[in-house]
């Protein structure tokens, strides 16, 4: 660290009285023979911490520190810095606009280098300071070592570098072959993978590729946000999504039908799975990316975030020998995670483990996973039919989507299996009344179904900018509190920051209702009550519902309460 300012680091040093001057001379000695900074010095022989050495160069020079870098960079930040200058003066853009930018920087001590930047990129520099070894991997990240960055590559493509004449020519019809050349140009195929890559070190869970008449947008989302970076031009649609199917060996000549495919990449020496889906639109192919990276979701349970009574319920339902338990919510909304976090819990050498699911999202050692392809005659029904010959104790099927599932789903929990699968429904009670929507007849529901988990993933308020403060009374009315009765409750909101890149929510946790089928809840299933029957009751005997455990998250200083108020 700091190798090239080891007269400034000595003087800190000495002025902060962090080294006795004996030492710090023998350690300046040592540092002009070894050519070892000073600053590695110190922090190797444990004289000093590294982040506490960070934290007072921050301070002495006058720096914001920031401990954690931020989950996501602003695309249209890192297109305002190309490659070069990010390169050559070790600096990170967090956030840009048309008249300042902030920057990460890797070398405080360099007083030059604010010049410079301020001039050749022409506007109001905010600087902030964090560890230098960190801030450079994102450098490396983002702009390679020597290579192109976003900018440079849209340079290259601007001043004629890349073909794309063949996609614009009025009239004519392309070959699979002008397609093909087109998406193996090195500028696109640069682009897609500088794209993905970023997607995926931001855990991104998806991204969009739209084609509208004008221009061509990328998006990612992350935390349940979606976030833009800067478009690339129109023309560039045909030959990046050209390039997207080539790595889903999907037929790059066919775009008149949705199409599905796979890819598989590593990245930062692990490998992540890419779900990839186009659709025909009136402009061109959307494609959608759906990130499946392992290492990017947690599959413990004691990291969910569930309050004590539902993780001891789940706990308990999991170690039935027999019974369903479904867990409900919304597409995107934790469900596979949860599930794939009670088969890890069951995951043991003396019982046999057997999921069907569309698709296999997540490899779990010691589990017989099936992809359903009903295009071949393999439903989640068939799949069930079959597992029951497979001497399965335990049992997951992705999602109950049609009468036969559900009947194979009950039929095997009545011959003591344990099954476990997912709806969609809006809340817990709901799923019972679904149930009986699709034809299942309610005795066997009553008898067979064991528990009911609905749950939603709401933003978590970023703890680095956390702040308190007293909403307007309207807003307290939506989750029903007056303001007479907030009493010394504390409501937080982010109030934006670069780790957050000012969205004010960085990561997202769990909100769950707990539905336990009690006699009470089976009766009323049994006499087909309806949905607003079934919960009143199951309210009666203590289950929280998902605003009321929303406002639990609220209290806890987690979330906010327009968060609560989106999802609930």
């Amino acid at each position: 660290m700091f190798a090239s300012h080891s007269s400034a680091i000595y003087e800190f040093l000495k002025e902060h009285r962090i080294v006795a001057i004996a030492q710090l001379d023998e350690l300046n000695e040592e540092h002009k023979a070894t050519g070892k900074s000073l600053a590695d010095l110190v922090v190797d022989l444990g004289i000093i911490e590294k982040e506490d050495l960070l934290r007072r160069i921050a301070d002495h020079l006058g720096y914001d520190y920031l401990a954690e870098l931020p989950v996501q960079f602003a695309g249209e930040a890192i297109a305002a810095v190309n490659g070069k200058l990010a390169r050559d003066y070790g600096v990170m853009p967090l956030q840009a606009d048309d008249q300042n930018i902030d920057l990460l920087v890797t070398d405080p001590f360099n007083t030059q280098a604010v010049d410079d930047l301020t001039f050749a990129l022409d506007r109001n520099l905010r600087l902030y300071f964090a560890d230098p070894d960190k801030v450079e991997v994102q450098i490396k990240q983002h702009y390679g070592e020597d290579e192109e960055s976003i900018d440079d590559l849209l340079q290259e493509i601007s001043t004629g570098k890349i073909d794309t004449g063949a996609a614009n020519a009025p009239g004519r019809e392309l070959s699979e072959r002008d397609i093909e050349s087109m998406a193996e140009q090195t500028p696109i195929i640069k682009f897609v993978n500088l794209v993905v890559g970023q997607a995926i070190r931001d855990k991104a869970s998806d991204i969009h590729f739209e084609p509208f008449e004008h221009e061509f947008k990328i998006r990612y989302r992350i935390d349940g946000a979606l976030y833009e970076m800067a478009p690339p031009p129109k023309q560039l649609a045909l030959p990046i999504i050209s390039r997207v199917k080539v790595l889903a060996s999907l037929n790059i000549a066919e775009r008149r039908i949705p199409q599905d495919g796979r890819i598989k990449i590593t990245i930062g020496g692990r490998q992540v799975d890419l779900r990839v889906s186009t659709l025909p639109t009136q402009f061109g192919e959307s494609v959608v990316l759906r990130v499946l990276d392992q290492s990017a979701v947690r599959l413990d349970m004691t990291q969910l975030g569930m309050p004590e009574d539902v993780f001891t319920g789940m706990q308990d339902v999991l170690k039935r020998p027999n019974g369903i338990f479904i867990v409900t919510g919304p597409t995107g909304s934790g469900k596979t995670t949860t599930l794939y976090s009670g088969l890890r819990v069951i995951n043991t050498i003396d019982l046999k483990l057997l999921t069907a699911e569309d698709p296999v999202e997540y490899e779990i050692e010691g589990i017989m996973q099936v992809p359903v392809n009903p295009l071949v005659g393999l439903t989640f029904a068939s799949a069930l039919r079959s597992f029951l010959r497979q001497d399965p104790d335990v049992i997951m099927v992705g999602e109950i989507r049609d009468l036969e599932t559900a009947q194979i789903a009950i039929q095997a929990s009545l011959t003591g299996h344990l099954v476990l699968s997912t709806l969609h429904t809006n809340d817990s009670a709901g799923a019972v009344t679904r149930l009986v929507d699709m034809g299942v007849e309610p005795f066997l529901i009553a008898s067979s179904v064991e528990a009911v988990l609905a749950q939603r993933l709401v933003r978590r308020v970023c703890v680095q900018c956390k702040t308190s403060y007293l909403p307007p009374a309207e807003l307290l009315s939506q989750v029903g509190i007056s303001r007479e009765n907030v009493g010394n409750r504390q409501f937080f909101f982010g109030k934006g920051c670069p780790t957050c890149s000012q969205s004010g929510y960085k990561g997202r946790l769990g909100i769950y209702e707990w539905l336990r089928l009690s006699e009470a809840v089976r009766d009323l299933v049994t006499q087909r009550a309806p949905t607003l029957v079934i919960r009143q009751k199951a309210i009666e005997q203590g289950m929280r519902t998902l605003r009321d455990d929303g406002m639990r998250a609220i209290f806890d200083g987690n979330t906010s309460i327009e968060e609560v108020i989106k999802y609930t």
